[in-house]
């Protein structure tokens, strides 16, 4: 099951990823990207029924698929813009982070803050994954931080 999904023109920049099917009745396809020079693949519901979401509802959506992310690298869950602006279909979360030690389904927690109920269903793009890099902090504690100008002027400091 090594194959490449049907969209794959490789570069250079390409980190393989496995993922395996959770259920051999997996209702989403094959997370994919959509054009050649889109960030994120599209992730799709996996139900056997439909889900509605009423406003302001929220509920974790189940893909289907368990991804085995390369140390080093996340896979960040956004949401669709589409769905955003036509029907105010959301991620609280986002962007959601898939840890590389994780190798649990991949779920996507939907909020809908429209102002109409939304049905999921079955194989619906209902987000987008992006492999991204993973930079973690080496935390020195001290007892002095350099001064600068803005210094800890916060929300709305510049006046917008």
């Amino acid at each position: 099951m090594g194959r490449p999904s049907p969209d794959s023109s490789r570069s250079p920049h390409d980190v393989p990823v496995r993922v395996q099917r959770v259920r051999p009745s997996c209702k989403a396809p094959l997370p994919r990207y959509m054009t050649a020079g889109a960030a994120g693949m599209d992730l799709a519901a996996d139900l056997d029924d439909p889900v509605t979401l009423a406003p302001g509802e929220r509920r974790a959506i189940p893909t289907g698929y368990v991804f085995e992310i390369p140390h080093g690298y996340e896979l960040q869950i956004r949401p669709r813009s589409g769905l955003a602006l036509k029907h105010g279909i959301t991620l609280p979360n986002s962007p959601g982070t898939i840890d590389s030690d994780y190798r649990g389904e991949v779920q996507v927690i939907l909020l809908n803050a429209g102002a109409e109920p939304f049905e999921v269903t079955a194989a619906m793009r209902i987000a987008q994954a992006v492999l991204a890099p993973v930079v973690r902090a080496a935390l020195i504690e001290v007892d002095d931080l350099s001064q600068t100008e803005r210094g800890a002027g916060g929300f709305g400091h510049t006046g917008s």
